[in-house]
């Protein structure tokens, strides 16, 4: 796990740090609360000073290549919202289209993504069927189920 939150407070990315991190391993995987259905400020910063010309792709830029990606995402909204005929008519999906197609220019290996919705109300409160469900048993379910999307990249 590397917070990004955590490693640059001042939002001053080290590229080639970033770079090196994503080189010594196999897989990645971008981690972050779907924030006005987009990423975080800073993973978008992050995105734009890492994934540069020359390294990610580009002439020479072939660093991220069959690199298996994915994508792990808390949305605070139900899922059932998450829909063509739900209340924001688009998919999960459809919104983390440009995530994809980003690993897809680089070339990198993209593994789709795992989320973890409804997470602004209380646990079990956005599952049908769930209600009386224990607090935190569906959170540990998804993160049973977030390590079993891990394990299997």
């Amino acid at each position: 796990m590397h917070d990004l939150h955590k490693a640059y407070p001042d939002g001053k990315i080290d590229a080639e740090k970033e770079q090196r991190l994503i080189e010594s391993h196999g897989s990645f995987v971008l981690q972050f609360p779907i924030y006005w259905f987009n990423c975080p400020p800073l993973l978008k910063k992050w995105l734009d000073d890492v994934l540069a010309y020359g390294w990610a792709y580009g002439s020479g830029g072939d660093k991220l290549k069959n690199r298996k990606a994915a994508l792990a995402v808390s949305a605070g909204i139900k899922r059932e919202d998450y829909r063509e005929e739900g209340r924001y008519r688009y998919t999960l999906e459809q919104l983390l289209a440009p995530f994809e197609t980003t690993f897809l220019y680089c070339e990198a290996d993209y593994r789709s993504f795992f989320a973890h919705y409804g997470t602004e109300n209380e646990p079990g409160e956005n599952e049908p069927g769930h209600e009386n469900e224990p607090p935190g048993s569906l959170l540990e379910k998804s993160a049973q189920n977030y390590i079993n999307f891990i394990d299997h990249l």
